[in-house]
């Protein structure tokens, strides 16, 4: 009998010292670095379980061994669950370090960068075409209604919801601006701020101006004076895609809603969509008595006061453009 229990105690240690060898060999295998020999990028799509997500790590060369995920989370169980996403994963790293991360969330950052003074159409054609995002979104949409900034997305995110975070945006930047705005600007409505500044973005460049063009569009509200701005004559000629032409008298002296030629006030809408700098200038102008400005061949603007002064400065522009031509 003390025999037998000699060989069953025996059996029990040899058969704990494996099963201990064995977990330890385990535990290495996960904490072992990974075969991948650069960073990688891996898309786990939304629903997928831990056995779908292991056969993607192998087929993908993230692990050699089919049955290493599920080894992992048996052993490290964690109530974190494996999220969906674009990960990056660095080279050689180990199974447990790309489980943390992909419990952890740590997807890969993108960024959708739309300038100023794009028109609708042009910033729909950005999200259009933007890598990562899915699904559907509306055709056409008004002018003045998404906001330029940078936007911070994920594979997989979804257009149409791109578009509604540039609208909010858009909403939030202009309710700021008028609720900021100086009372003595005789601007009715947020929607009038809307137009001034989708004016100002297309007329200047240049953030030092953008003040003092409002200021001169300002003075000219207050006189009566026509606007006589060329980016709204451009738009009522060519629409909102964005084309561009040298605009000729015969465009000047043709009627639209947006031509500040033919017609006194405001354009019938926005023009552009204007970023935050050109929403604060509609709402803080410069107090001048500018009532002119013309490019002066550097990026930027002369400005003047006086008609004389003004044609001076057109005659100073035409000479500039005729030396430029071959």
């Amino acid at each position: 009998m003390l025999r037998l229990l000699s060989i069953l105690l025996g059996a029990l240690v040899f058969t704990g010292a494996l099963l201990a060898f064995a977990f330890n060999w385990v535990q290495g295998e996960i904490d072992r670095p990974g075969p991948t020999q650069g960073a990688k990028v891996i898309y786990i799509p939304r629903g997928l379980g831990s056995d779908a997500i292991g056969q993607m790590l192998l087929e993908q060369g993230f692990i050699e061994k089919p049955w290493l995920l599920m080894a992992a989370t048996q052993l490290r169980r964690d109530p974190r669950a494996l999220r969906s996403g674009e990960y990056e994963i660095p080279a050689g790293a180990s199974l447990a370090a790309i489980l943390e991360q992909l419990r952890a969330g740590k997807t890969v950052v993108r960024r959708l960068t739309v300038p100023e003074g794009l028109t609708s159409a042009q910033i729909l054609d950005l999200i259009r075409t933007a890598d990562g995002l899915e699904g559907g979104m509306a055709d056409s949409l008004p002018e003045g209604t998404l906001l330029p900034e940078t936007y911070h997305y994920q594979r997989g995110d979804r257009r149409a919801e791109m578009v509604k975070r540039l609208q909010t945006a858009m909403q939030a930047a202009l309710s700021e601006a008028w609720n900021s705005r100086n009372l003595s600007v005789p601007l009715r409505t947020p929607e009038e701020l809307l137009v001034l500044a989708s004016m100002i973005e297309k007329e200047t460049g240049v953030a030092a101006e953008r003040e003092r063009i409002s200021g001169v569009f300002i003075n000219r509200l207050r006189k009566g004076m026509k606007l006589q701005s060329d980016p709204t004559v451009l738009y009522g000629v060519v629409g909102g895609g964005g084309a561009t032409k040298t605009l000729t008298r015969a465009d000047l002296d043709t009627d639209t809603p947006w031509n500040t030629y033919t017609r006194a006030g405001l354009p019938a809408g926005p023009i552009t969509n204007p970023g935050r700098a050109a929403l604060m200038a509609a709402a803080k102008p410069m107090v001048t008595e500018d009532l002119y400005f013309v490019a002066d061949g550097t990026g930027g603007h002369a400005f003047a006061k006086t008609l004389d002064e003004h044609n001076r400065n057109v005659a100073k522009w035409r000479q500039i453009e005729k030396s430029r031509k071959p």
